[in-house]
């Protein structure tokens, strides 16, 4: 196993040219299976920002190239994977953060569209749940929204106050649940099933 630390432009030059066009679109990292390449010095933090050998990546044409070869593995850690490459890199909760919402129609025909820091965008729907956790000590909630695959952004505060201001009252398997409809399906986020 390597442990020296690439430069991060040459992990973006074993990509695919085809990989690499749209900075907002994934690579297909799930068809990738290099072996384990050691442990980049890159990590992303809970707000969205992501991080290289102790310094912000301020340019954000490069996080989303990195974000497009993102992939959660089963062993519960965080790769940036290239044909040849697989680096695991740190993060601190979910790799994404969606700081905007858009919405369309009403009632059961609304649609809540996410937009992350790094311009990714998703309707919350059957592919893309949106999921509340509470903290069993501070009873705080996390939400999220699943971006693709395993890879979720978490709604940030301000967003989650729209989706509050969203909610109404439905029942749900008999039991009056307060929760936001978003193409077609009903999503709780009271958090009651995250334990409290």
């Amino acid at each position: 196993m390597d442990n020296r630390q690439p430069p991060a432009q040459s992990l973006l030059q074993s990509l695919p040219q085809s990989a690499s066009g749209d900075a907002r679109e994934p690579a297909p990292v799930h068809l990738w299976q290099p072996p384990f390449s050691g442990e980049l010095d890159m990590h992303i933090a809970r707000d969205g920002t992501w991080y290289y050998q102790g310094g912000p990546i301020t340019r954000k044409a490069l996080a989303q190239l990195f974000s497009g070869i993102l992939r959660l593995d089963e062993d519960g850690r965080y790769y940036l994977v290239t044909p040849v490459e697989r680096w695991a890199i740190k993060v601190d909760d979910v790799p994404f953060v969606a700081v905007r919402l858009e919405v369309e129609g009403q009632g059961k025909e609304q649609r809540l569209a996410f937009f992350t820091s790094l311009e990714h965008r998703v309707v919350a729907g059957e592919e893309h749940p949106i999921r509340v956790e509470v903290d069993a000590q501070t009873r705080q909630p996390s939400p999220y929204v699943l971006l693709r695959t395993n890879l979720q952004a978490l709604i940030h505060r301000n967003v989650f106050y729209q989706l509050a201001d969203l909610a109404i009252e439905q029942e749900v398997d008999g039991v009056q649940r307060t929760g936001v409809w978003s193409a077609g399906m009903f999503f709780p986020i009271d958090g009651l099933d995250a334990g409290a």
